[in-house]
């Protein structure tokens, strides 16, 4: 079922019983408010014969759920417009995004996704996997942030306020004998920036995104694990000195283009440490962000009830939110994990269109399986419309109290 998950230290992750007071959950509340895109509206207006719920609302992962290899889901197109007020009860549901996805900025996979889902959705109802490192800015001065296309991620970083931000490609440049089958494009030796590394101290490592070249990338992270204090050319006798190494997420797999299931950056967090293992003999113990994480869903139910405010005038705890995803081991783990500490109910929804695949017992189990994501919205819209229909018979005498 992949690695350990490791619970980060206290000053990033409280317990979920003490959500609204933890460190965490009022640093993501804070990354909010730091997106750097105007928060629009990610809906329509609401046409006067619509009605908003203020019941129940929609999370979503994306990957699996509503795109697949870059292109919408058959059904997700449709599932908005139901969403927006397209259904037999004329009601509008408010729902927010929650991906482990990342390697661009959140302003950047919002345009990418309203392109896709054809509204405009807004950063103020996204989370994505490394959006919560934004607030270790001021922890750590040097910084080598890993993965993603071209210098995206660097951007990332530095627009989320890290002071000096490192690249592998910058440390190639440096010594190209870093990564002996490894050459930098001409493109990339331009990108990547000069510097003499012998007397640079990397404070921290931040993997954003998936790796493009896991060999280079995994052999410049065992170097600065086994260094002195973080300078790379040098060597830790007891290899108990090296920077501290974060990653967004821990999905060891996730649903692309290809009919299986492709790797993703908990493989990478496995296969790190089980060569540091190999090297050292020692214990790797490493730190992942998103989704199964709480500090995740403690976000989201911020950003849920400032959005459904900012953009619905609803300013009242949401009753149940139906979370959909694809992934068992995040997804469904996360919400039903979640759904056992918050005031709200959080319902898990899986869909059969990502990882998961009918004629597989998913260790997590979800309230309810379902075939796309379509289907996992009219589920939640009729259930509501049936507790609404129940609770109206039960205060008229139909029925009794069950």
């Amino acid at each position: 079922m992949g690695p350990t998950v490791v619970v980060p230290a206290k000053h990033l992750m409280a317990p979920s019983e003490v959500a609204e007071k933890s460190e965490i959950a009022a640093a993501f509340d804070s990354a909010r408010h730091h997106v750097d895109a105007p928060v629009s509206p990610g809906t329509p207006p609401t046409p006067p014969e619509t009605t908003v719920t203020d019941k129940y609302a929609f999370a979503f992962d994306i990957d699996g759920v509503l795109i697949r290899g870059g292109r919408p889901i058959p059904e997700a197109v449709e599932t908005m417009k139901m969403l927006n007020g397209e259904n037999e009860y004329g009601i509008k549901v408010p729902y927010i995004f929650v991906t482990n996805g990342g390697g661009k900025t959140e302003a950047e996979r919002c345009v990418q996704l309203s392109k896709q889902l054809e509204l405009e959705v807004s950063p103020g109802q996204f989370i994505c996997g490394h959006t919560p490192m934004r607030e270790m800015a001021e922890q750590f001065n040097t910084v080598l942030v890993v993965g993603g296309e071209g210098e995206k991620c660097r951007i990332v970083a530095e627009g989320y306020g890290f002071k000096d931000v490192v690249t592998p490609g910058d440390i190639i440049k440096d010594n190209q004998d870093t990564t002996p089958f490894r050459k930098l494009t001409p493109e990339e030796y331009k990108n990547s920036r000069a510097r003499n590394f012998a007397e640079v101290k990397i404070d921290a490592i931040f993997v954003f995104a998936d790796s493009r070249d896991w060999a280079s990338d995994q052999q410049i992270i065992l170097d600065l694990l086994m260094s002195k204090g973080g300078y790379l050319g040098t060597r830790s006798e007891n290899f108990d000195e090296g920077p501290p190494v974060f990653f967004s997420h821990n999905d060891v797999v996730w649903s692309a283009s290809h009919d299986l299931t492709r790797i993703g950056m908990g493989a990478l967090r496995v296969s790190l440490e089980a060569m540091f293992k190999a090297v050292t003999g020692k214990d790797l113990k490493t730190t992942a962000f998103g989704k199964p994480q709480i500090g995740t869903f403690q976000f989201a139910t911020r950003l849920l009830q400032q959005w459904r405010k900012d953009t619905h005038g609803i300013d009242s705890p949401v009753d149940t939110v139906y979370f959909v995803g694809d992934t068992p081991e995040s997804d469904i783990r996360g919400t039903n994990e979640y759904d056992e500490h918050s005031e709200s109910s959080w319902y898990s929804i899986l869909v059969r269109t990502g990882v998961f695949q009918e004629g597989t017992t998913p260790r997590f189990q979800p309230r309810a399986t379902v075939d796309t994501v379509l289907d996992a919205v009219k589920h939640g819209i009729e259930r509501e419309y049936k507790k609404t229909l129940r609770a109206s018979l039960r205060q008229t005498g139909v029925i009794g109290e069950q």
